[in-house]
């Protein structure tokens, strides 16, 4: 390991994010009775534009009142770019209490972008005597977003997660797909003709870089990646699919645009009952090894040294936080 470390800046399970529009006050109660490990009532692409001071109150309200358990409850406030950003932080600081979480920031561009929400945030904090520091989130959306991702992750010791928001980034990239994640059917790999002249066609994962940088960007920062919404919530294949992609290259959890959703994520960022199993192994054979004055171990014919052991701990880690929630 460098010299230089950032230290995970969250421990909280993060399978599943469900979005309710505050707009909606009648889906509050139950999104905070469902499975969802964290609720974001959502202030900005979610609620039109006329509805959104409307929408601000009704989310004031359903922080005071809405009994959210042991839930993570995050806002998505509106851009920096408009002029309902202000207005959002304040409100929510100065009105919300102490149950918000977290705030969303939504198509973050650089690094500056959060230190000017910091500023706001910090002195609402003053003001108002919060006893609860506020945590930031961020949605990487955009050209611009990708290419300062770095400086963001460093931008403020607040931010504990990092977010892909697919469609806006397409739109701001100019790719040629309407799809909000998930595959393109002419995003593809032809293979060369065999002996008969046949090809062969593989879709590929047109999302795949970007979400790497993210990850990668967030890691470094100790900062928790997530995945973004699938856009067709009557594709559950679809929807598996992609998220077995994002689990596998590290996110820790995807968005749910609708409730069905919930549960989908929720198994899919579980970490396996096999992957479980070894990583108890590994951890139990690495002891023995050590109580012999032994450096390293074997299990099953393979080797285990102290990378096993790092990745053996997050497993077992995540599965402990996911049984005592089941309790």
């Amino acid at each position: 390991m460098s010299f230089t470390r950032h230290e995970p800046r969250m421990n909280r399970l993060y399978r599943s994010k469900l979005f309710v529009p505050g707009s909606r006050p009648d889906f509050f109660e139950k999104a905070a009775k469902s499975e969802a490990d964290v609720i974001c009532m959502d202030l900005e692409d979610a609620v039109a534009v006329g509805d959104k001071p409307q929408a601000r109150k009704n989310i004031i309200g359903a922080l005071n009142d809405v009994d959210w358990g042991d839930k993570l409850v995050t806002v998505r406030i509106n851009g920096l770019d408009t002029h309902f950003c202000y207005r959002d932080v304040i409100d929510l600081m100065e009105q919300g209490g102490e149950r918000l979480d977290a705030i969303m920031v939504p198509k973050v561009g650089v690094g500056a972008d959060l230190y000017a929400i910091d500023m706001l945030v910090s002195q609402c904090e003053w003001a108002t005597a919060r006893k609860k520091k506020l945590a930031f989130e961020v949605i990487i959306e955009s050209a611009m977003g990708i290419e300062n991702i770095n400086e963001i992750a460093a931008a403020s010791p607040r931010l504990q997660t990092m977010h892909f928001g697919a469609a806006d980034y397409a739109a701001s990239t100019g790719m040629r797909t309407t799809n909000i994640g998930g595959s393109n059917a002419d995003y593809t790999v032809l293979t060369d003709p065999d002996e008969d002249g046949n090809r062969q066609s593989h879709w590929g994962d047109m999302w795949h870089y970007t979400l790497s940088r993210i990850v990668a960007a967030a890691r470094a920062h100790g900062i928790t990646p997530i995945d973004g919404p699938f856009g067709n919530f009557n594709d559950d294949d679809g929807f598996n699919n992609q998220a077995m992609r994002t689990a596998v290259m590290g996110c820790e959890g995807k968005w749910a645009i609708h409730p069905k959703q919930v549960p989908l994520a929720n198994a899919i960022y579980t970490p396996p009952k096999k992957e479980v199993e070894r990583a108890r192994d590994i951890l139990a054979a690495m002891k023995e090894a050590e109580e012999k004055g032994l450096g390293a171990a074997t299990l099953g014919g393979m080797l285990i040294d102290a990378a096993s052991i790092r990745q053996a701990e997050g497993i077992v880690k995540k599965m402990e936080q996911i049984e005592a929630r089941g309790k």
